[in-house]
């Protein structure tokens, strides 16, 4: 676990939120809140983290919650609790992104486990994000030629052929080319073709 980690636990159960906040607190960083409400007004959809949450709340459900948190741009893991689950509940929870679905009475090594499960699959997530908005900014330091050049490239056509279809000197091609594998900070079309993928660029036809 990093320390900027923290597990979000929602429970309107007073009882409950003291036994898996004491519980988690052995090996996490905690905020519990005893309703949506109180969780809607903290919430900070960039905190690294995931969160515990009871499928039966008062006023708001547990899904409706989790609906609210992905409107939001809230992006960690939630993990459900509920002793009052059903098979359709928890088909439409894990459709929605949930990672866990967890009945009460819980096991402690299960509750433990799936944290810590879901604070690995949130580190992931943020791994990917941060290096896809690298990428993107890179790409954003390329000229409308060197786009074009790009795309061709890892469409893996050679200097010459490329030249030939942008109607330009193959010596000006690999002017263009070193800029872009520079700007892209990579050192082979292979390389140049996986940073294209996680964002998303299509080769030249």
């Amino acid at each position: 676990m990093t320390g900027d980690e923290t597990v979000f636990v929602v429970d309107d159960d007073p009882s409950v939120l003291r036994a898996i906040a004491r519980l988690l607190r052995m090996e996490f960083s905690v905020e519990a809140y005893d309703s949506p409400r109180a969780f809607l007004d903290a919430v900070r959809p960039e905190a690294p983290g995931c969160i515990l949450l009871d499928l039966a709340l008062p006023g708001v459900s547990g899904l409706e919650l989790q609906e609210r948190l992905l409107e939001s741009g809230c992006m960690q893991p939630v993990v459900f609790l509920s002793g009052h689950g059903s098979v359709r509940t928890s088909v439409q929870a894990m459709r929605a992104g949930a990672l866990d679905f967890i009945e009460k009475p819980w096991e402690n090594d299960t509750l433990l486990n799936t944290v810590r499960r879901a604070l690995e699959r949130d580190r992931e997530m943020r791994t990917r994000r941060n290096a896809s908005d690298s990428i993107a900014r890179r790409v954003a330091s390329l000229t409308p030629r060197e786009s074009e050049v790009f795309r061709h490239v890892i469409a893996g056509r050679l200097n010459k052929q490329i030249a030939a279809r942008l109607g330009t000197a193959e010596k000006t091609i690999k002017v263009h080319r070193a800029r872009v594998m520079h700007k892209m900070s990579v050192r082979s079309v292979a390389e140049l073709t996986r940073v294209a993928e996680i964002v998303g660029i299509r080769p030249e036809p």
